[in-house]
């Protein structure tokens, strides 16, 4: 099977759903199925090898350890199939005993779906999404791992087109996550986190790098922790279909109950890489000066703002000599005061922010405002101690109907500036500065990249910061009232 001709038979699975089931949810159905048919055909290629090498002296004892999951009886592919009636119950039931066979790889991979429910989805639904899997066979013989992995990340680009602005909470442009996982520049043995995970593409990402580099990347210790129970099954089946089984993905709230712990301690971390949720409320601000892991040591953010809280979140998680972090925020984050400017200024005051790099517009599925990449370094090189660099690549893009993305020379661009360090002067539509933290302070610490790449006067400045700012304040208004319109939809209101 080629690439191509997988990719549309998965999509064909997808479209098996439609009318049921909202474009939006099909990533929560289609991709437990896929990853319960890849188990059962893994297991099936797992025992025909093992028959082969010990024949008749093959016990149930000896396969058991041949097997990278066990499946147990009546849990099969075939079994589930094979119920023609009330499948969906089969499914469920199948799918709950394989994760308690399995509970140090598989809990809480499946989801949380209601397999039973033909309200929600139909017999003849499921039966054509299964029929559309079962002509399929997902062991190494037929498809290899990196298909594999790139036909996963093929539907996850497909449903983020299909769920909009919703994409947000589970899929980062793949072209964004490159460059992140470049300016970091992952090395074998890493310990790698991301605190707000998604469906693990920042991480799988890094694998990558790490392999192309020539580097080995089973050693990398990688860990992500996510809040949401649909996308943290994701992250699980994403990195399993790419080849991976060493790693550990926790659901909870990164905030109120942090997850990846060294004792009472946050654990440290080489790399620590996010795109987290930008202007999360109600956050627990409430609890962070008193904070048991020492987060707030730069201040309390806003209670209706977390930009901050994450990016102190990911410091407190750095390790001491070589830790490094790379976020994606809005541009609110350079300029907002209140609290966030102070944290901001103690931030800066402690010498960990290395590089501000703004980007193009409209990049992402969640957000059309302009964004910037921070990194922060707990040493940074002698040359570059008491200045951070300041990068302007709003017009390294390439325009999309919908989107604009990033090409491969973009990011390369982008890349080498940052890891050069030397001012630029719009070569190749880039400009850079590395500005010395005492402008930074006369400019009251302010980090709006237009006070110090184009020049402008503060006048200028102020204005584009409060046209970001309405942009930002106009997102998350559109943002309330969607959630409104869901609850009073749920609630019977029709408007």
């Amino acid at each position: 099977m080629t690439q191509q001709q997988l990719e549309s038979t998965l999509w064909a699975a997808a479209n098996a759903l439609r009318g049921p089931v909202d474009p939006g949810d099909f990533k929560a159905y289609v991709f437990p199925v896929m990853f319960f048919k890849w188990i059962s055909d893994n297991w099936d290629f797992e025992h025909q090898d093992a028959v082969e090498k010990f024949g008749d002296e093959l016990t149930p004892e000896i396969e058991d350890g041949l097997h990278t999951f066990s499946i147990p009886d009546g849990c099969h592919w075939d079994d589930v199939f094979s119920v023609t009636d009330h499948t969906g119950a089969k499914l469920n039931e199948a799918l709950q005993r394989l994760q308690g066979a399995n509970p140090d790889s598989l809990p809480g991979v499946f989801g949380d779906v209601q397999w039973a429910n033909k309200d929600r989805l139909p017999q003849t639904a499921l039966m054509a999404l299964l029929g559309t899997f079962h002509s399929v066979r997902l062991d190494p013989e037929s498809v290899n791992g990196d298909m594999l992995g790139s036909a996963y990340e093929y539907l996850l680009r497909e449903f983020a087109e299909a769920s909009g602005k919703k994409a947000g909470e589970f899929f980062t442009p793949r072209h964004v996550v490159h460059l992140l996982v470049r300016l970091l520049d992952p090395r074998p043995g890493d310990d790698v986190a991301d605190p707000a995970c998604g469906s693990g593409g920042m991480l799988v990402e890094t694998v990558a790098a790490v392999r192309e580099a020539g580097g080995d990347p089973d050693t990398l210790n990688l860990h992500g922790q996510e809040i949401n129970l649909t996308t943290s099954a994701i992250a699980k089946m994403n990195l399993y279909l790419h080849g991976l089984e060493d790693f550990t993905i926790v659901r909870g709230d990164t905030f109120r109950e942090p997850k990846l712990l060294d004792g009472a301690g946050l654990k440290k971390f080489d790399v620590v890489i996010a795109n987290p949720p930008f202007s999360l409320q109600n956050w627990g601000a409430d609890t962070w000066a008193g904070d048991p892991y020492g987060r707030g040591h730069y201040g309390t953010p806003p209670a209706k703002n977390a930009d901050f809280a994450w990016i102190e979140h990911m410091i407190t998680s750095m390790k001491e000599e070589t830790g490094r972090v790379g976020v994606v925020m809005p541009h609110g984050t350079l300029f907002r005061g209140g609290k966030e400017g102070e944290v901001r200024k103690a931030i800066i005051q402690d010498d960990l922010l290395e590089a501000v790099i703004g980007l193009p517009n409209n990049l992402f599925y969640s957000t059309s405002i302009p964004v910037a990449i921070l990194v922060f370094r707990k040493h940074k090189l002698a040359e570059r101690q008491g200045k951070v660099l300041i990068i302007d690549a709003n017009k390294r893009f390439v325009a999309g109907k919908n989107q604009n993305t990033l090409s491969d020379e973009d990011v390369n661009v982008i890349d080498a500036a940052y890891k050069q360090g030397r001012d630029i002067d719009g070569d190749g539509g880039l400009s850079m500065r590395l500005v010395d933290v005492v402008e930074i302070e006369e400019n009251n610490f302010d980090l709006n990249i237009g006070r110090y790449i184009k020049g402008e006067a503060a006048a200028e400045a102020n204005v584009e910061e409060a046209l970001i700012g309405y942009k930002e304040a106009r997102e998350k208004l559109a943002a309330a009232e969607g959630v409104l319109a869901e609850k009073l939809k749920a609630a019977g209101y029709d408007f």
